[in-house]
């Protein structure tokens, strides 16, 4: 009888679906609770489901979920659109087992598909795993002006950013 764990795959990250807006909401109300992430309406996870990345728990609980939302280039403007990552969370039960991580490389490749010359994210953290995978700290001038004018500037959240 060998000793090792059987195999694991790899947890595959998927669009969410309209119907998992409740349990979007779930996953993120630890963090909501911790201050970490701002509270947002059920509303919202049901009307901008097509925004998030997740990744499946066994059973109806998701693992990890994050938004991407696609913000058009301001007229005059040169660099094409930009994207925002938002609402990033991981069970946790599941941190340090590269779900972040998981996550951040599928929303990096759907910024190069979707043709985006940069994402920014706002974070009340370290960003450690933004800073490993090239994200840099800017200034909110740069980023796209309508999510930079919905920052709570009483959060003190930093602001970074990926060229693609």
């Amino acid at each position: 009888m060998s000793s090792h764990a059987p195999f694991a795959p790899a947890p595959s990250v998927r669009r969410a679906r309209t119907g998992e807006a409740a349990a979007l909401a779930e996953l993120s109300r630890p963090f909501v609770r911790s201050g970490v992430l701002r509270e947002r309406p059920l509303s919202l996870y049901a009307t901008h489901a097509a925004d998030f990345l997740v990744i499946e728990a066994p059973g109806p609980a998701l693992d990890g979920c994050v938004g991407l939302r696609v913000h058009p280039a301001a007229p005059g403007e040169s660099g094409g659109p930009a994207g925002v990552l938002y609402n990033f969370c991981v069970a946790g039960h599941r941190q340090g087992r590269g779900v972040g991580a998981g996550l951040l490389r599928a929303a990096l490749a759907v910024a190069r598909a979707r043709s985006l010359g940069a994402l920014f994210t706002a974070t009340t953290g370290g960003g450690g795993l933004f800073l490993r995978y090239g994200f840099t700290p800017t200034a909110a001038q740069l980023a796209p002006p309508s999510w930079a004018a919905s920052l709570d500037p009483r959060r003190d959240a930093r602001i970074l950013s990926r060229v693609l």
